[in-house]
């Protein structure tokens, strides 16, 4: 499929501080590419770098085989959906949805059906005449969504545009928004720090973290097989924990140590600087960490110092060994607990990622059916 985004060695500094480093990323036509990264990471400053607002420090930005150096911001043709709503209170929403095609001076003839097609895939036609004050948080929100999609294009940029909306009304929006890239049949570049909004809207994913771009992919092959230790630590909640870890060789076997317990790893293909003594951050997920069942042959005795109850299921945060650890006991299958009591759990080694501890490389993975 065609590549209609593409930065190549992209960075930014703001009075010598740089801001983005390096980003690689290739967008298709018709692909809903989400960026994720906690706040403050760049992703604004990205968008903003696409849109032509900024301009990049090194590096080149193509836009449907062109060099964005070479195309002013108000011919990229581009819309744009930004995080707060930046409605008129004084014009109507018909107004406030028609505003870029009375910039872009569009006959008035022209002007009614695309913002009455635009108001129709957002279910606001009912509203066009009422004004922002007279709206719900939700309805402006999907107001806003309207003024950014009449302008017709083949790309559009959305900053983190639910932010701020309660669960329900971003529950519901996510899914407008997935059959609103449906509809257009096109390039959705969406920036988010939510990670549930990263793992359910869009089809591609790209993790920024300190400056770059560490990994990209689809969501759920992030989420299971991460391949680098920021994918891991800020994709999902509750977020994974995380501990130091030695490596040790023995013979042909490797293994990894940490001052819970030792397990043996499989050495990814591709990691080639593998030492004796290396220093390591092992990382496994919350729901990956199990009550221990009476024939498991390796346990770990853990006092529970907080809960948090989300109804189907509880998040229990333990101490062991003057170590702290978040687990998650689904459906409360094993029984309801307090704080206070004290369990034993188990780890399945299979569920374990080894990373270098200096450049967050995973190293490789526990070795199946091996208990931790």
């Amino acid at each position: 499929m065609e590549t209609v985004v593409e930065l190549n060695g992209v960075s930014k500094k703001y009075n010598n501080l740089a801001v983005l480093e390096d980003i690689n990323l290739s967008v298709r036509r018709n692909d809903f590419m989400v960026i994720y990264g906690m706040p403050s990471c760049g992703k604004s400053v990205l968008l903003r770098l696409l849109m032509g607002l900024e301009n990049a420090d090194a590096g080149d930005i193509v836009l449907r085989g062109e060099n964005a150096r070479r195309i002013p911001p108000k011919v990229r043709n581009i819309g744009y959906v930004p995080q707060d709503f930046a409605l008129i209170p004084q014009k109507t929403i018909f107004e406030n949805i028609a505003y870029p095609l009375r910039l872009m001076k569009k006959p008035a003839a022209e002007i009614k059906p695309v913002v009455q097609r635009a108001a129709a895939m957002l279910s606001i036609v009912d509203l066009l005449d009422k004004v922002p004050t007279q709206l719900s948080g939700g309805q402006k929100q999907r107001v806003a969504v309207a003024r950014g999609i009449v302008k017709e294009t083949d790309i559009y940029i959305f900053d983190d545009p639910l932010a701020g909306l309660d669960f329900k009304l971003r529950e519901r929006l996510i899914d407008d928004l997935r059959r609103l890239q449906e509809d257009l049949a096109a390039c959705f570049i969406y920036a988010t720090s939510d990670p549930m909004e990263s793992l359910t809207l869009g089809a591609s994913l790209a993790v920024l973290h300190e400056k770059t771009i560490c990994e990209i992919g689809e969501p759920q092959s992030l989420y299971l097989d991460p391949h680098h230790l920021a994918t891991i630590d800020i994709l999902g909640f509750p977020r994974a924990n995380l501990f130091d870890g030695r490596l040790v060789k023995k013979s042909s076997a490797v293994r990894c140590r940490t001052d819970l317990f030792e397990f043996p790893i499989l050495v990814d293909p591709e990691f080639s600087d593998l030492k004796d003594s290396m220093a390591a951050t092992v990382a496994v997920r919350p729901e990956k960490i199990q009550i221990a069942s009476d024939t498991a042959t390796k346990r770990l005795s853990a006092d529970i110092y907080l809960r948090e109850d989300l109804g189907a299921e509880e998040i229990i945060y333990l101490n062991i060994q003057d170590s702290s650890l978040t687990m998650v006991n689904p459906g409360l299958q094993n029984g309801h607990y307090d704080v206070g009591d004290q369990i034993s759990i188990w780890i399945d080694a299979a569920s374990i990622f080894v990373f270098e501890k200096n450049t967050g490389v995973r190293i490789g993975k526990g070795v199946n059916n091996f208990d931790a």
